[in-house]
């Protein structure tokens, strides 16, 4: 018998133990070290070291209970969906995540690839480092692991085979509720607004009737459009990186929905550390590089996307319908109006919902927040409001410039 044969919740002097049982990865007199490193909401994340080799691991359980909220319970079958999405984005972009080497269903824990030499790609963009190969990275990751998941490629019981693995309702319903629910109707009461931009929320946001119909549209596409297996929280945190490479990492969300939704928290997060720089470089030469190197990619991630779409659509679809002259077109006209709505939620959800994001909270100046919080919701409601329009990197670029210009300083 083995303390593991069934679950709890371990300490860090306890995962040495059970990486040793586990996995024969270390030497067996290996002198080990263990220390939890993660600082999400749903799980625990464990490096252990061996000192003398430089080896490490990491081991990431789940939890039956959210962090930010003890009352908060949900499946830990979220550890096995994680664990299989990661072993299929391999397969479909390989290099851009990192490796699993066993998932215990037992103990709801993965042991995997430690993402070494890199960094969570939020810390290192409020320290406003530029990475030149994201861009090219990121979309090489979305269109291979998107499209290449949908029925236009995959055989449609495969397909649906999938689709039956990744049903993830308590996560889903995190989403439909944080995401497209109660950043519109604070229902629950959980939101978290900026005092001195209550008065402008309430009226752009909770007050705006036509704007709490196209959330509702989105949602209910969300709940109900199975078209692709989406990372489903592909937001900054969820990246390591350095100047040369990406891991995209944390898919415990996944689940099959609407492809825009990654794309779009993708544009989202990048415009968030365009904010943080605009408001806190003083220095005019450096703002103008991060700021404008933000811009860029959030650019390059619609054109490049369109660009690796028609490519992959051209060498991977399968199903004779798709290769209707006409369809491909349609297709992707839809996948990018997911996307601009897909932005525009995320960036509402950041400022006023109950999981606010970092790159605008840690604005010591309250002027300069709220400035940034205002603009992110102005321009949210125009990717929503018009997310048909937005067809380029151009729209984008277009609509960041009017949403800013309305609040120059």
């Amino acid at each position: 018998m083995s303390k593991f044969d069934s679950y709890f919740l371990m300490k860090t002097k306890e995962v040495p133990d059970y990486v040793r049982e586990k996995l024969s990865f270390f030497d067996q007199d290996a002198s080990l070290e263990c220390s939890e490193i993660g600082d999400g909401n749903l799980n625990y994340v464990f490096r252990v070291i061996d000192p003398a080799s430089g080896k490490t691991i990491i081991v990431k359980q789940a939890g039956e209970a959210l962090r930010i909220s003890a009352d908060m319970h949900i499946s830990t079958d979220r550890g096995r969906i994680e664990a299989k999405i990661l072993g299929i984005q391999e397969l479909y972009s390989p290099g851009l995540v990192p490796k699993v080497y066993l998932y215990d269903g037992t103990m709801c824990a993965m042991l995997m690839e430690d993402m070494t030499g890199h960094t969570m790609m939020r810390t290192g963009l409020i320290n406003h480092e530029i990475y030149p190969e994201f861009a090219d990275h990121v979309t090489t990751f979305l269109v291979n692991s998107l499209l290449r998941t949908t029925d236009v490629v995959m055989g449609h019981k495969e397909k649906k085979d999938l689709v039956k693995s990744f049903i993830n309702p308590d996560l889903c319903e995190i989403s439909e509720d944080l995401v497209y629910s109660e950043p519109f109707i604070d229902y629950n009461h959980r939101n978290n607004v900026f005092p001195p931009n209550e008065d402008f929320v309430k009226k752009e946001l909770y007050e705006d009737e036509a704007l709490h119909l196209e959330a509702a549209k989105l949602k209910f596409d969300f709940m109900n459009n199975a078209q692709s297996l989406i990372h489903g929280d592909l937001h900054t945190g969820s990246v390591f990186i350095n100047k040369e490479h990406t891991f995209i990492f944390d898919p415990e969300f996944a689940f099959y929905g609407p492809m825009g939704y990654d794309i779009g928290n993708v544009i989202a997060n990048m415009f968030f550390a365009w904010c943080n720089g605009d408001a806190t470089i003083d220095d005019e030469e450096e703002k103008e590089e991060f700021c404008s190197w933000c811009l860029s990619v959030i650019e390059e991630v619609v054109d490049l996307f369109v660009e690796k779409y028609s490519q992959v659509y051209d060498e991977y679809a399968t199903e004779i319908m798709a290769k209707v002259p006409g369809f491909k077109e349609w297709y992707l006209e839809g996948i990018l109006s997911d996307t601009a709505g897909m932005a525009g939620l995320e960036s509402i959800r950041r400022i006023v919902g109950m999981a606010n994001v970092i790159d605008i909270t840690t604005i010591s100046d309250e002027k300069k927040r709220s400035r940034a919080e205002k603009i992110v919701i102005t321009l949210a409601k125009n990717y929503i409001m018009n997310r048909k329009s937005f067809c380029c990197g151009a729209d984008y670029r277009k609509a960041i410039k009017e949403a800013v210009d309305k609040f120059e300083s």
